[in-house]
């Protein structure tokens, strides 16, 4: 059958000892098939979604100067406003302007390991306090949901409901990313984000009511996959393929150009572990490990167990102004 559209699964059938084992069922078997979907029933309010876009817009319309007071270029952590085309993926320019916002803690006083420098504070406008508030609510709102789902998918495939719990019971690197695509500036410009799979566990995306371009690889090629109002689109990243042999699906993806007069906010919010766990692999039950598509020597080499190592090679890729700029010891070398 031919895939037009994400399927949509609701979250709140789980809570439901009449319908649980059905949402489970469903769960995986999209997630294996296709691993991408839409997640309602997560019980966060209508309002709490509108907060976030209208504060997204807000941050967005200040005047450059204060965007730039809080450039990444600030930041050893990776935290902080980039400029539009300050990122890339596969070595090319991303046509989009973000703030990446992640844990507040402390700097490491000394750090031993290189995913060590990710742990710090974040940078704010300071005219528009509401942006912290919003996005500690929506940090640890979507923390809620993004464990709950793990939990579903743990007893999905036959493991006990806290399997993948200890990778996430202190320190979580979880982050969240507000990002503007704007008015593509010429026909030059080929990606607002280019094709990839998601380095981490799972990620929660909301994009903005109305608009359009994210598209999702299935086995019939590209299809769209348009916001919802008030639902989540959700995909498993590799670290969950690799913990489950391959039997769950990292799913390529992509986000066109930005058409003329058209602008556009996307909100992704990456559930990860700790920087120093490793996410607990899954011994599958006979029936199910008959169907997995396995991992090769190569995906796991250039996966590191360590969740915080690929983290951190993912920044210094990502962001080669920061990594110039703090760890030119490291780009050569690692990148």
């Amino acid at each position: 059958m031919t895939i037009t559209q994400l399927p949509i699964l609701d979250l709140s059938l789980a809570e439901d000892p009449a319908t649980a084992e059905a949402f489970r069922a469903d769960l995986r078997r999209i997630t294996h098939e296709i691993g991408f979907f839409y997640l309602t029933g997560h019980g966060i309010p209508d309002a709490d979604f509108t907060r976030i876009i209208d504060v997204a817009d807000r941050f967005f319309a200040l005047p450059e100067a204060e965007k730039l007071a809080i450039e990444n270029t600030n930041s050893p952590h990776f935290r902080g406003y980039t400029r539009t085309g300050g990122e890339r993926t596969q070595g090319r320019v991303d046509w989009r302007e973000q703030i990446d916002i992640g844990p507040e803690r402390a700097p490491v006083a000394e750090p031993v390991n290189d995913f060590d420098h990710l742990t710090g504070p974040n940078q704010y406008p300071e005219s528009l306090p509401e942006l912290r508030e919003a996005t500690e609510s929506w940090h640890g709102q979507l923390s809620e949901v993004g464990a709950r789902l793990l939990e579903q998918w743990a007893l999905s495939l036959g493991q006990a409901g806290d399997h993948f719990a200890s990778a996430f019971a202190e320190d979580a690197e979880s982050f969240i990313k507000i990002v503007r695509y704007p008015e593509a500036e010429s026909e030059s410009v080929t990606q607002g984000v280019g094709e990839h799979r998601d380095a981490g566990t799972l990620t929660l995306l909301y994009p903005q009511p109305g608009t359009t371009g994210l598209q999702v690889l299935t086995d019939d090629g590209w299809i769209d996959a348009d916001p919802i109002e008030n639902t989540f689109v959700v995909n498993i990243g590799k670290l969950l393929e690799v913990a489950t042999n391959g039997y769950l699906k990292a799913t390529v993806h992509r986000v066109l150009p930005t058409g003329p007069g058209q602008d556009r906010i996307s909100i992704p919010f990456f559930f990860n572990p700790a920087l120093n766990a490793r996410l607990p692999e899954v011994e599958l039950p006979a029936e199910l490990a008959a169907d997995s598509r396995g991992v090769t020597q190569d995906e796991r080499d250039a996966l590191h167990a360590v969740y915080g190592e690929n983290a951190f090679l993912s920044r210094l890729r990502s962001h080669p102004n920061v990594a110039e700029k703090f760890y030119p010891e490291l780009v050569g070398a690692q990148v």
